[in-house]
């Protein structure tokens, strides 16, 4: 008679036979359906919002994508390094390509008729990111990409023109003082099965090894976000936002510091060569940023943040929460 399986037997069973189950799935095509809460933008090299350039949404996917692997403690080099090619090359080219290596997908935008979507994708709209590998893609490569989707989704956003920031300003006749682009809702997207926190841990550790440098600080233990609150220009002299830049609040001198030398506010602010390091948005409502441990750690921007808004009704959470949420099951994101 054979002897009866025990638990752990069981258990392992069990483990191989969701690992066989997601590794047939891996090499499906994947969709993910999201809705636009704002207008989102991919200006062609004119500067016009007319077509849909699909490069600009993987662009910024790709960027997110990469703050996320710095999370996890991967390594993912900045898209512009060159020595990042063919076989030597990072977890992220691996996915998304690199000099001498292609990606591993076919990427497309689909309108809500699941037709491809060529025109701008306006606020309301409902659209679909469509990937379907031309290579074999490790259920690792799409844990992480279904996990950097609902990054985008619940804390960031998507696209160019970001960087605008709110007003409560009466605009003149035929001005726009302010408008939002890039946030969107996931609405629902295929079940796959995909693998945990300790797998990821192991699969990342095995690629190339990169000094970050100075993009150390794009990193999701370094995000942070506040849902539901925004800042912004309340007149000509009132700018929450440029108080917690550290520019000058009145509007004629906002490009300046508010403090000579001041290397926080620099960092904050960046330039027209850098990014701002924080970004928001009025309807709906969100900002996001990140910090700089070796200038501005999370109890210091949320200082800031409390300066401008007051201590209540609103919640930070910051980068090992947010890891948390996006890895734990539905049952446990809170």
């Amino acid at each position: 008679m054979d002897e009866p399986f025990d638990e752990a037997d069981i258990e392992r069973h069990v483990k191989e036979q969701q690992r066989r189950r997601a590794m047939t799935m891996a090499n499906g095509e994947r969709t993910y359906q999201f809705n636009a809460l704002t207008d989102l933008w991919t200006g062609d090299l004119n500067g016009k919002s007319g077509r849909l350039i699909t490069t600009g949404l993987l662009g910024s996917i790709r960027w997110w994508f990469e703050v996320l692997v710095r999370g996890l403690d991967g390594n993912a080099c900045d898209a512009t390094d060159t020595k990042c090619e063919d076989r030597n090359h990072c977890v992220v080219c691996e996915l998304f390509g690199c000099t001498g290596w292609a990606r591993k997908f076919r990427f497309e935008v689909l309108d809500e008729n699941s037709g491809t979507k060529t025109n701008q994708i306006k606020q309301n709209q409902t659209f679909s990111l469509c990937f379907t590998p031309l290579r074999p893609i490790r259920v690792e490569e799409w844990t992480l990409l279904g996990a950097t989707l609902r990054l985008i989704a619940e804390y960031g956003a998507i696209g160019g023109k970001t960087v605008f920031k709110p007003t409560d300003e009466q605009s003149r006749a035929g001005k726009l003082h302010h408008k939002d682009y890039g946030l969107v809702q996931m609405v629902s997207s295929q079940q796959f099965d995909g693998t945990d926190r300790g797998d990821l841990g192991k699969y990342l550790s095995k690629w190339r090894k990169l000094n970050h440098g100075e993009f150390a600080w794009a990193s999701l233990q370094h995000f942070w976000c506040v849902n539901g609150k925004y800042l912004g220009r309340q007149d000509n002299n009132k700018s929450t936002f440029n108080q917690l830049l550290g520019r000058q609040e009145a509007k004629n001198q906002g490009q300046q510091l508010a403090t000579r030398n001041d290397g926080i506010a620099r960092w904050l602010a960046g330039s027209q060569q850098e990014s701002k390091k924080v970004f928001s948005f009025k309807d709906p409502a969100r900002t996001f940023g990140f910090v700089n441990p070796r200038l501005i750690d999370f109890n210091a921007m949320k200082q800031r943040l409390t300066n401008a808004w007051g201590q209540n009704g609103w919640n930070f959470l910051a980068g090992d929460k947010i890891i948390h949420q996006l890895f734990a099951g539905k049952e446990d994101r809170s």
